[in-house]
């Protein structure tokens, strides 16, 4: 169809969208000084990020998401905008567009995408109803909801409808309007394209934890108006009404293939230009890719399959030979909070395949990899919760798997992680087509040294992100074979490491994610960023964690501070310092537990955990706790959890030091101080260590001396004992010796690492921590003393500030189920002694059915 010569065709290319944009972008970086290219397209914009459209309600203007404009300062390209092509002339060779302008061709390429599809119900297009497509859609969407919203006088409820990846992200986005939220899905699952029932449920938990409801199996067949004419409820096929304001329509989209079909080119039936693999549709002039095109029966709305049609083509045209492979149907959710990725035969359709799965419903975990027959090949996978692995196994669809698969599927730490290096043809960037060897030859020979230079050069990347950890750990390893320096950055988004961004805030005094990632970042965060400065800035500013724009960068946990458990429900976790309890603190838990149905279980933190609870019932919960005089145990933070003790010399015979008041007074000081990962202390009254304190990050154990100081102690997948710090302390030195040690820990330590790792890399060990907290050596123990004696000056007690505050509570309002009426999707856990929730009258009498057994509770 082409050559490379100096006096190419003149190419017109319908469409500027990103894979138009590609196309164009690929063509001319290899074409000669002859070549034009005419692009024209239906948007007046400049062709931007389509996939990153959710980024717009994260602070993301239109220039923010413009795919490179150089592209159109070549002079062999011409870009028609905001005027569509009406009409093909196969005979003539020429379009012709809307406002009359005609241009020839000597090739065609319809790039014209998809648009969304229209569901048939009654009332749709109403004020109101949305769909989620295009800048000009969501700039409507979020004028509408700020118009609405101010009208009204209050938050919008809103509703999307279709609960597959973009109606999820659709979700997030109306969240981040400030809109309580429903996805309304007609199967029984979320992301039915590429998750099983059981990641499913997994998702459905995630997402419900941030506050968006979900309704599957329902079916809308009606919208209803109100006197203003706008949207205001839907009908379901089962009868049933909800409520909304603001409805979003993700539901599907067709390809836009008028113009072909007017022009009578092969068209599938159900819809799409039908091509070859060399992209070429029935009229050997004319080439379709993306959205539009037709491969083998199928049209797919995902950026990279167009993106690989676009290098085809553009192949094709400068006389090389290329092939399309098929759609890689790989995909990744950008939703804050929420990690989510399918990828190759995750369905294991594939005969003889084999499933090796793993699942953690406490941590929200579900993990799968399909093997071929033979456990070696890599055939496809589902991760959901931790979907830290993609990276690492994307690259290995079609090859050996070359470890043990369950070493990809377990937690860090639980067994030794693959570190076997990709091979060179493995493809780490599918969106780009990008290989290992590919980024390993520009580290090399274009001396491209991190990763937004690796992403420059060959675009590994600059789709939807998701390889950018592999990519950076191929950069890692390359330049330490080359003997030079790797970067700590944080991110792509930050070139600051954890500990330099501490500082650079702390110096700074800025308060806010925007304005540090304004002045030290670049672009709009991501989930490695964002909860790294929610923890610093809890440090440093000492905010509420839902205040503002904090409440959008907290884990999944925080955002409703709670944990998740895995039916669904959450855990209530009171703080008792020390394990110390007043009788009447237990009759208030258990009164508590109770009315509530809760499951009770005293934890190895010497606390007592209530499992069961619904998100509506968790203000309610607490406002009877908080009455009661308890607060938050924080056991959904990254913060202190428990000071564990023994009786000490209160009451054992062997006691040399009150190990219980000791503990008391480090948790009450310690309590909501936010960390890179969780914190445990443990004191014992002597040296038979019943507290287990030298398995805590800090450990205090008496002597007849004083008290002696170990640190850098944990359990879990990795235990470490505890190392000697300093001994023979007083209390006044034991305190003031640990808040040094936090601070310094908190001020230094690395994004998610604990006290023992961050320990072992310190410069000098134990020697150089000593040196720093007892002798100053760094002369930074004054700043140290300030940081601690700031956060006791301005702690609070998160859930009773969210008691005190409207706008905090109504993340905690019930979309399902009324706040009085008991979920009968929660399993009570009868043989262990949990109740059902208790009904009124059982409340009044005192009476509650417990195992079977009607008990009378005396008050």
């Amino acid at each position: 169809m082409g050559s490379p010569s100096a006096h190419g065709p003149r190419i017109v290319v319908v469409g500027a969208g990103m894979v138009a944009h590609r196309f164009v972008e690929s063509l001319l970086s290899r074409a000669g000084e002859g070549w034009r290219v005419t692009m024209i397209g239906e948007e007046d914009r400049d062709p931007y990020d389509r996939v990153g459209l959710t980024a717009f309600f994260a602070g993301a203007g239109p220039e923010d998401l413009t795919l490179d404009r150089g592209l159109f300062d070549d002079e062999r390209v011409g870009f028609l905008r905001g005027d569509p092509v009406a009409r093909i002339d196969r005979r003539a060779r020429r379009v012709t567009t809307r406002a009359g302008i005609s241009v020839g061709y000597d090739i065609l390429v319809l790039a014209t995408g998809s648009s969304p599809s229209r569901l048939a119900v009654e009332g749709y297009g109403l004020p109101g109803c949305f769909v989620y497509r295009t800048l000009d859609d969501v700039e409507a969407l979020e004028a509408f909801v700020q118009r609405r919203s101010a009208a009204l006088g209050r938050p919008l409820v809103g509703t999307v409808i279709g609960g597959g990846l973009l109606g999820l992200e659709a979700a997030g986005a109306l969240q981040g309007l400030g809109v309580d939220c429903t996805v309304v899905q007609s199967s029984s699952r979320l992301m039915s394209a590429q998750l099983d029932q059981p990641a499913a449920d997994a998702l459905r938990r995630l997402i419900e934890a941030r506050g968006i409801a979900v309704r599957t199996d329902s079916v809308t067949t009606r919208l209803d108006p109100d006197r203003s004419g706008s949207v205001a409820g839907l009908e379901f096929r089962d009868g049933d009404y909800a409520a909304t304001d603001v409805v979003v329509f993700t539901v599907g989209v067709r390809p836009r293939d008028e113009l072909a079909r007017a022009a009578e080119l092969d068209v599938h039936p159900r819809g799409g230009v039908l091509i070859d693999a060399g992209c070429q549709t029935s009229d050997p002039r004319i080439l379709a890719i993306g959205e539009v095109a037709n491969y083998a029966g199928m049209c797919v709305g995902l950026v990279a399959p167009g993106y690989a049609m676009a290098e085809v083509a553009a192949t094709r045209l400068l006389g090389g030979d290329a092939s399309f492979p098929g759609y890689d149907l790989s995909t990744k959710l950008k939703l804050s909070g929420v990690d989510v990725a399918s990828f190759g035969d995750a369905f294991a359709e594939t005969p003889g395949a084999l499933d090796v799965v793993y699942a953690d419903p406490v941590a929200g975990v579900y993990k799968k990899l399909v093997l071929s027959d033979d456990a070696k090949t890599l055939l496809g996978g589902i991760l959901v919760g931790d979907a830290a692995a993609y990276g690492s196994l994307r690259p290995l669809l079609g090859a050996p798997l070359g470890a043990d698969p369950a070493a990809y599927l377990l937690p860090e730490g639980a067994g030794a992680a693959p570190t076997g290096e990709l091979p060179d043809a493995a493809l780490v960037c599918s969106c780009n087509s990008v290989s290992a060897g590919a980024i390993r030859a520009v580290v090399h020979d274009d001396g491209c040294t991190d990763v937004a230079g690796v992403k420059a050069c060959t675009k590994a990347g600059a789709a939807c992100g998701s390889c950018l950890v592999t990519v950076k750990k191929i950069v890692g390893a390359e330049l330490v074979k080359a003997g030079a320096t790797v970067s700590t950055a944080l991110c792509e988004h930050f070139d600051l490491s954890r500990r330099q961004l501490f500082d650079a805030v702390r110096v700074s005094g800025l308060t806010t994610f925007s304005a540090v990632i304004e002045r030290f970042g670049r672009g709009r965060g991501c989930d490695i960023c964002k909860p790294v400065l929610a923890s610093i800035l809890s440090t440093l500013v000492h905010g509420h964690v839902l205040d503002g724009e904090n409440a959008t960068l907290q884990d999944t946990n925080d955002h409703v501070m709670a944990n998740l458990q895995k039916d669904g429900s959450y855990s209530v976790v009171p703080r008792i310092p020390g394990g110390e309890i007043t009788p009447e603190g237990l009759l208030v838990i258990g009164a508590v537990a109770r009315d509530f149905g809760l499951y009770t279980k005293i934890t190895g933190g010497q606390r007592i955990d209530m499992f069961g609870a619904r998100l509506e019932q968790l203000p309610d919960i607490w406002r009877r706790l908080v009455d009661a005089g308890f607060e938050s145990g924080h056991a959904y933070g990254k913060s202190l959890r428990t000071v564990k003790s023994c009786v000490g010399s209160t009451w054992c015979r062997y006691g040399v030091q009150d190990s219980v008041g000791m503990a008391v007074a480090l948790e009450l000081r310690y309590r909501g101080l936010r960390s890179p990962h969780k914190l445990k202390l443990g004191v014992s009254g002597c040296a038979r260590e019943c507290a287990e304190a030298r398995g805590k990050d800090v450990g205090v154990i008496a002597t007849e001396a004083g008290w002696n100081l170990y640190v850098g102690g944990n359990g879990g997948f990795t235990p470490r004992h505890a190392v000697l710090l300093a001994e023979g302390l007083s209390d006044d030195e034991l305190v003031t010796t640990i808040d040094r040690f936090l601070m310094y820990y908190i001020f230094t330590a690395d994004r998610l690492q604990r006290t023992a790792p961050w320990l072992e890399e310190l410069e000098g060990g134990v020697d150089g921590l000593r040196a720093v907290v007892l002798e100053d050596s760094l002369g930074i123990c004054a700043d140290l003393d300030a940081a601690m004696a700031a956060h006791l000056d301005r702690y609070e007690d998160e859930w009773k500030a969210t008691l005190d505050d409207p706008d905090k509570l109504r993340r905690f309002a019930s979309f399902v189920n009324e706040p009085t009426t008991p979920d009968p999707s929660l399993a009570y856990t009868a043989e262990r002694g949990q109740a059902r929730p208790a009904t009124a009258d059982e409340r009044d009498s005192g009476r509650v059915l417990i195992a079977g057994t009607t008990l009378e509770v005396r008050r």
